[in-house]
């Protein structure tokens, strides 16, 4: 089946408001930037997000969240992103903060029909007993508190109860991908994109190159083409567009 669309916007074409997103990446990498910047000029709105961080140095999701396009995040890192603070500090914004490998496992969960996990991590914190601050009301109080959530004892020790993650749609990055939407990842850019791959209903891939079927080995295939519906090819310019966050030199 010939999964691959010519162009990003026609793949997000009928991404509506109000969607939930599962979008890969770890601050620039791995970051679907094309099939995002399609989104924004698109004008899609009220976008309820699930990602790592939001975006960085203004690229990724920070084009849609600078918009005033995100409406609520559920994501692990919000630091490094001065207008994702100012609008969560303002009320303009949801985030459901979760601890990075929970989040991670999440995702995973959803991907693979679990509804619901137990873990450690949150134990004895807001993470489990409630409390943590969903949305500001502006004025320096909290208008939305997170719910308390189950715990239960396994072998003397205390677990949270955590639900998996679906979403409506899902945006990710591949170093390569065939017609079949069989996707591989290169390096650090494997790091949320194979877990927002399985998370999402609609799972859209821009890849850096498009291959035949079969000429990917079976063996190193990350995200089997199951879960992928949409593949969209980038120009070699696309693919060639890798920004650094943090550049350093060595003596």
């Amino acid at each position: 089946m010939d999964k691959v669309v010519a162009t990003a916007g026609e793949a997000v074409a009928d991404v509506p408001d109000g969607a939930s997103l599962a979008v890969g990446g770890f601050g620039l990498s791995g970051v679907p930037n094309v099939l995002i910047q399609a989104l924004y000029e698109r004008g899609t709105g009220g976008l309820k997000v699930v990602s790592n961080n939001c975006g960085a140095m203004e690229s990724g999701l920070a084009v849609l969240l600078a918009a005033g396009r995100i409406t609520r995040v559920t994501g692990s890192y919000i630091g490094g992103n001065k207008e994702f603070a100012r609008q969560y500090l303002a009320g303009e914004l949801e985030l459901e903060l979760i601890p990075q490998g929970t989040l991670a496992e999440r995702l995973r969960a959803g991907g693979a029909g679990i509804p619901a996990f137990y873990t450690p991590a949150g134990v004895g914190t807001q993470v489990a007993e409630g409390g943590l601050p969903w949305r500001y009301d502006g004025s320096g109080g909290v208008a939305l508190a997170s719910p308390p959530k189950e715990v239960r004892e396994f072998d003397g020790v205390e677990y949270v109860l955590e639900r998996g993650i679906r979403t409506d749609f899902a945006l990710v990055r591949a170093a390569r991908g065939d017609r079949h939407g069989n996707l591989v990842f290169r390096r650090a850019a494997r790091n949320f994109n194979p877990l927002a791959a399985m998370a999402g209903r609609i799972t859209i891939a821009e890849v850096e190159e498009l291959v035949e079927p079969g000429g990917i080995d079976p063996d190193a295939v990350h995200v089997p083409g199951v879960f992928v519906q949409r593949v969209v090819p980038l120009t070699e310019e696309q693919a060639a567009d890798k920004r650094i966050e943090f550049r350093t030199v060595s003596g």
